[in-house]
């Protein structure tokens, strides 16, 4: 039961529209004459619910050859949708779910997009690539309903680190205030996609969810994007604070000797605590920490990184190695100094 269904009474006559809850037994109910009316939830039966469990699919990116040609402009078939108390307040979500909750390490996700209000909203969905931005779904999800944007596997998390969602809201067939349009850009922490409890209850899904605000009450949610100067004074601050402990390596640092960067990618160099974590997942951390360093000084010709990720049985070195392959291949790298470092550590040269 969620606010907006309508709902008839078992005991006694009438019935309404639920508003609200209080507590975790009685539910607000709105009557014909628009009174708010407390009655126990086992009083009460759905009779009709709102759009919000509904999958809608997504408008088709547009081909190659279709951006091309000039297309004359039309508007889409608007139908009048009714409207929620409330609901002239702007509110929209990014919302990610697990097909099967019970299988995280191997479950593919759903990405919708939650328009909590009553209007329509022209959407726009992204990743980054570097410094341009894909495509990934676009179109017109109506008011208080959620749309699916994309389903997607654990191999496709790297595209999803960096999200941006445009939006222009607006009332078709009546007139209203006019709202700004909006370009949230959001960082994805990809690490939380291999644990449950980071996925919630929520009113929009029958299943636990991953829920970024993309607008809160007509504002514009606070940017959770971290940008790279931010990354540096983090990196800076935290070398200041932490103490350094003995190790075979040298620990993270960042001004190593001649200007060469070090980074420690230990994970308990990077984290307080990994109780709860498998192999798995402090590795995705490890590398992500390692795509961070790499954003960040590659327009830094020359610069040379130590990236410390000790010997092992190699999985962490080999999959360092396969990224630089993969995204940075015209940086060059070799084995560190293995006077310095043994066979622990690799240095990358930015080219």
């Amino acid at each position: 039961m969620k606010i907006g269904d309508k709902v008839r009474f078992l005991s006694e006559v009438g019935g309404g529209t639920v508003t609200g809850f209080r507590g975790k037994d009685m539910v607000m109910v709105e009557d014909a004459d628009g009174f708010d009316i407390p009655m126990p939830m086992r009083e009460c039966v759905v009779i009709e619910t709102d759009d919000y469990n509904l999958k809608r699919k997504p408008a088709a990116a547009p081909k190659a050859d279709e951006l091309q040609k000039p297309q004359k402009p039309e508007m889409p078939a608007i139908r009048r949708q009714p409207e929620m108390k409330g609901g002239d307040v702007l509110n929209v979500f990014l919302a990610y779910v697990p097909v099967d909750a019970k299988a995280m390490m191997t479950t593919p996700f759903e990405a919708y997009l939650v328009n909590d209000s009553n209007y329509y909203l022209y959407y726009t969905y992204q990743s980054a690539e570097g410094k341009a931005w894909k495509i990934r779904s676009h179109g017109l999800v109506e008011p208080n309903t959620k749309l699916l944007l994309e389903e997607f596997g654990k191999e496709m998390l790297n595209e999803l680190e960096r999200i941006a969602v445009q939006l222009i809201a607006f009332k078709a067939d009546r007139p209203a205030p006019l709202k700004p349009a909006i370009c949230a850009e959001i960082r994805i922490d990809t690490v939380k996609f291999y644990k449950l409890h980071t996925f919630s209850a929520s009113d929009f899904f029958m299943e636990p969810a991953l829920i970024y605000d993309l607008v809160k009450d007509d504002l514009p949610a606070k940017q959770v994007y971290v940008s790279a100067e931010e990354v540096k004074e983090a990196l800076l601050q935290k070398k200041g604070v932490d103490k350094p402990q003995p190790r075979p390596a040298p620990k993270a640092s960042h001004g190593g000797k001649d200007g060469v960067v070090e980074i420690d990618l230990h994970i308990d160099a990077l984290l307080d605590d990994t109780r709860g974590m498998s192999n798995s997942e402090m590795l995705t951390y490890q590398l992500d920490k390692f795509r961070e360093v790499m954003e960040l000084y590659k327009e830094k010709r020359e610069q040379k990184i130590i990236f410390i990720h000790g010997k092992g049985d190699g999985v962490l070195r080999k999959s360092i190695l396969n990224e630089l392959k993969r995204k940075y291949n015209s940086c060059g790298w070799q084995d560190a100094s293995f006077q310095e470092y043994g066979f622990g550590a690799t240095q990358v040269t930015i080219r």
